[in-house]
């Protein structure tokens, strides 16, 4: 049988197969007193270490291994480091956690990402292979002439990528800091490592087959824990087929909880939290003054009266974190307000669709779910990092198989998504809300420490309560072994998993930046006449450059994992999507219009994100920025603006400037029925 496959086949075979030994003798070895900090090392640097040789043993010089692999890459193997590379940091630790916390809602990612290779496939592959090259400001640059549509087409891939990136770092930081037992800023640069060695020594070929190996640990790793799970509550070890039945315990259990005397307690207080802080930035600045003077009042009469040193203790360090200005103030309190108004907020049941029964908070949950499928569906189709994959394989038919094994490998994990937040949801209403506080299990302390979890007994009833409990998102997957009582060696597996995620997705993203930066702005526009050997040098300079700008921007965690992959989306749907649809199959789109569009599209894109998701920028003394959204659209939904933008500013200046030249026609005609010739604009 083994003589039948290929040298590939073979060896990933076999690469399989030891890795499954490996996590079946630190599975024994546990048994007999392994100390977990040991398990975690062993998982975390011994697969980086992996990626590492592949990465050095696929080391190359050359241009085309570099940018595209040598467009060598089979369809079945190209769709496996697509679903790596696709599942990312994002799906793999985001995703289930956003189904946890928003039920319904969260298929909006599902169908979103689901949608968008549907477009790639039917839209963009097929011709971006035709035309060869290496990026998409290539083909940019090729359709519409001029190096302004090319430079304009690199800051988008700058911004997109950048956005994407940071969230991957993010994720390496949380892994790293929680199982290796580093801070999160030093997990985050130790991370850099294993992303560096491939992408930095061997482009795109040592990314793809760096990303084949890693697709099978993830998978692995994210199938197993919830495999063993649904085995512990059902009987059953395939979570896909019976988390329905389970679904019906979660709602059953959501009906008595939710409305429960001291559930509606917590909620009440958590509202009057809110008031409190909405009349402090009223008052302000005298109630910054007022909080002064009370804490120092306070500290003051303990020590008059032999107090408590913890009580005394507690209130200097009040005293000492309060802000030390009005903006500050502004700033930590408006964040306080908007944490203690959700809080107060009743949770939504996990099958309800749309909940609300107010007219305009049904509209909203509706209209943002939509929105936010499109943003994903043309962010999908006008990803860089994910349209260069497309360039990597041997002919345009094998571009369109890949296309159908990326869905194949990214199902695997879209599928089992949704029984993962219904089975921790399950173990979290069932086993955790209601006991008391000083019996917490030890998983909850340990992510608190991260900065994913946390509790406050606001009504001091001694009693953990759902509305006092806050669970990121992104520590639903991580923790889910810890949560359901399973050995630490499945949190390893889990954390190789999620680690292999962030480096597939982020390997690929600094690829795709620092090319985008030396081949498409240096290369193509500044210096025709670089060498080859230049450009490959100052392609791995920029990408060391890039990869330490992410980790400083990832280590202030700017958002969750999914919040900042859906911005990028939004930024690549609203930059891309109108000029690389208008570009292939409307002959009449021009250079301003292509320009105008992308400029206009990605600068309102931009603009939303921060006006809605940012109130100051506190390094330039800047606040109240914040602005109320339009429609009620959230900022992760901002390229429905975006690309509408986009489209409308393409048209209408293509219609009023001189219609394309001839050779645009051939271009069109070539890309659509063979392989173009060769212009003096490429």
């Amino acid at each position: 049988m083994l003589a039948s496959l290929t040298r590939l086949q073979r060896y990933y075979l076999l690469y399989t197969g030891g890795f499954l030994v490996f996590v079946g003798v630190l599975a024994v070895l546990e048994q007999h007193g392994m100390p977990a900090r040991w398990i975690g090392y062993s998982f975390v640097f011994l697969t980086i270490s992996m990626y590492a040789v592949i990465g050095i043993m696929s080391r190359t010089a050359d241009v085309s291994e570099f940018y595209v692999a040598g467009r060598r890459v089979p369809a079945v193997f190209n769709g496996m480091a697509t679903g790596a590379d696709w599942v990312s940091a994002a799906s793999f630790v985001g995703l289930a956690g956003t189904l946890y916390l928003s039920g319904y809602q969260g298929l909006a990612f599902v169908l979103g990402w689901t949608g968008g290779f549907v477009l790639v496939a039917l839209l963009l592959a097929p011709y971006l292979r035709r035309f060869g090259e290496f990026t998409i400001p290539d083909f940019l640059g090729a359709r519409y002439g001029g190096n302004a549509i090319r430079l304009v087409a690199v800051g988008a891939v700058v911004l997109t990528s950048f956005v994407y990136v940071v969230a991957q770092v993010y994720g390496v930081g949380v892994i790293t800091s929680r199982f290796v037992s580093l801070q999160f800023e030093v997990g985050i640069f130790v991370g850099l490592a294993g992303i560096l060695v491939c992408s930095f020594l061997g482009g795109m070929r040592a990314v793809t087959w760096t990303q084949v190996a890693q697709y099978v640990i993830l998978i692995v790793a994210y199938l197993t824990p919830v495999a063993m799970l649904s085995w512990s509550v059902t009987g059953v070890p395939v979570p896909q087929v019976v988390y329905g039945m389970v679904l019906q315990q979660v709602q059953q259990r959501e009906d008595k909880l939710f409305d429960s005397p001291a559930e509606l307690e917590v909620r009440r207080l958590y509202r009057e939290r809110a008031k409190e802080y909405e009349q402090k930035m009223m008052d302000l600045p005298d109630s910054l003054s007022g909080e002064r003077e009370r804490l120092s009042s306070a500290i003051n009469a303990l020590k008059a009266g032999d107090g408590q040193t913890k009580e005394l203790v507690a209130l200097e360090r009040q005293r000492r974190d309060l802000p030390q200005d009005e903006g500050q103030a502004r700033l930590r309190w408006e964040a306080a307000r908007v944490a203690a108004a959700e809080a107060s907020v009743a949770p939504i049941h996990h099958a309800a669709a749309f909940p609300v029964d107010e007219v305009d908070g049904t509209w909203s949950q509706r209209i943002n779910f939509l929105a936010l499928v499109f943003c994903l569906t043309v962010g999908t189709a006008a990803m860089p990092h994910l349209l260069m994959r497309y360039y990597t394989t041997p002919s345009v038919r094998e571009a369109r198989e890949s296309v159908f094994w990326s869905l194949l490998f990214i199902l695997a994990l879209y599928m089992t998504a949704p029984a993962y937040a219904v089975f921790v949801k399950h173990e979290v209403l069932t086993h955790l809300v209601g006991i008391p506080i000083a019996d917490l299990p030890g998983w909850v302390v340990a992510w608190g420490r991260v900065g994913l979890v946390s509790y406050e007994d606001i009504n001091r009833d001694g009693i953990l309560q759902l509305a006092e409990l806050t669970l990121n998102p992104d520590v639903i997957v991580l923790a889910t072994p810890e949560i359901a009582g399973m050995p630490y060696v499945v949190s390893g597996l889990v954390a190789a998993g999620g680690l292999a995620a962030a480096l597939s997705a982020a390997d690929a993203l600094l690829l795709t930046l620092s090319s985008s930066l030396s081949h498409d702005a240096y290369y193509r526009v500044f210096r025709p006449a670089t060498s080859t050997q230049l450009r490959l040098v100052i392609s791995k300079l920029l990408l060391l450059i890039i990869a330490v700008l992410a980790a400083a921007v990832a280590s202030q965690k700017p958002g969750t994992i999914l919040s900042m992959v859906a911005w990028a989306f939004s930024i690549a749907g609203s930059a891309f999507f109108p000029a690389l649809v208008l570009g292939i199959f409307w002959r009449r789109a021009t250079r301003a219009g292509a320009l105008a569009g992308m400029i206009v599209g990605l600068s309102v894109a931009v603009y939303y994100i921060l006006r809605i998701e940012f109130d100051g920028l506190t390094w330039l003394g800047m606040s109240g920025l914040r602005m109320q959204p339009w429609f009620q659209i959230k900022s992760t939904a901002a390229g429905i603006f975006g690309v509408a933008a986009g489209f409308a500013a393409i048209v209408t200046v293509s219609l009023c400037t001189k219609t394309p030249e001839k050779e645009v026609e051939h271009f069109l005609d070539a890309i659509r029925r063979g392989s173009p010739a060769k212009d003096s604009r490429w």
